[in-house]
């Protein structure tokens, strides 16, 4: 690298130029922030529902049925998504008594991809909490029972404090990630249609790069987007500290 010329600010200019830069920015931090806005209290809600259960089998099916579709590869839920969402035949439009090509819909890109995300991770995501959970001290509830609490007074009162370090520690870690779009999903189920909303930032980079070669100018624009996830990172953390005593960025 020392032996090549250094071009300055040419390549981050040449991002901030292009005529969809803004569009790019906008999709990556709208879909990454209602991604977690909406999926990331589902898996506490989760945990807090499974920890009441008391029957111990049915507790573990229901653990198993929420765990399965992580481990479902992106590309098969994509297809499976395609056929769902097919404008023929697809489960969607029968039910609805439509033929509406979602996948084609600019509007519906961004619903298709979080649900679809809350579907596939959600289960996966309660684990954390549920180890939190298995560690408090069963004296508590039994306390609490004796003094008349409610299943939500011990929920609000038992459960959500021994939660609240871990959820802030996971907020900090998804809103390090912001800018950090799936990739796979977004390339898989993006249309010439519904690239409105859909063009994203980390899809830029790979066409860029490897598809156009243009490698210079694809790392800029990748280290642009590390930039700000080190930014956004530093700002939760400083304001999750105000909030909780207990959790410590490392």
């Amino acid at each position: 690298m020392f032996g090549s010329p250094f071009v300055g600010w040419k390549w981050f200019e040449r991002f901030f130029r292009a005529p969809n830069c803004m569009r790019m920015i906008r999709n990556t931090v709208l879909l990454s922030f209602y991604s977690l806005l909406w999926s990331f209290p589902i898996p506490v809600i989760l945990a807090l529902m499974i920890n009441q259960l008391r029957f111990q089998r049915f507790k573990r099916t229901v653990q198993t049925v929420l765990y399965a579709p992580h481990f479902i590869s992106t590309m098969v839920v994509c297809g499976m998504l395609r056929i769902f969402l097919s404008p023929s035949g697809g489960l969607i439009n029968l039910i609805a008594g439509t033929s509406i090509d979602f996948l084609s819909e600019a509007g519906a890109f961004r619903t298709i991809y979080i649900a679809s995300g809350i579907w596939q991770d959600a289960g996966w995501g309660i684990i954390v909490y549920m180890a939190t959970l298995a560690n408090i001290d069963t004296s508590h509830y039994e306390a609490a029972k004796i003094d008349g609490a409610s299943m939500f007074q011990r929920i609000k009162f038992i459960d959500f404090p021994e939660l609240l370090p871990q959820v802030v520690l996971m907020l900090i870690m998804s809103a390090g990630s912001l800018m950090n779009v799936g990739f796979e999903k977004v390339f898989l189920l993006q249309t010439d249609l519904n690239k409105a909303t859909s063009d994203v930032i980390s899809v830029y980079v790979y066409q860029q790069g490897i598809e156009n070669a243009k490698y210079s100018y694809s790392t800029a624009v990748g280290l642009f987007n590390t930039v700000v996830n080190i930014i956004l990172l530093i700002v939760v953390n400083r304001l999750a500290k105000k909030l909780s005593e207990d959790v410590r960025f490392v």
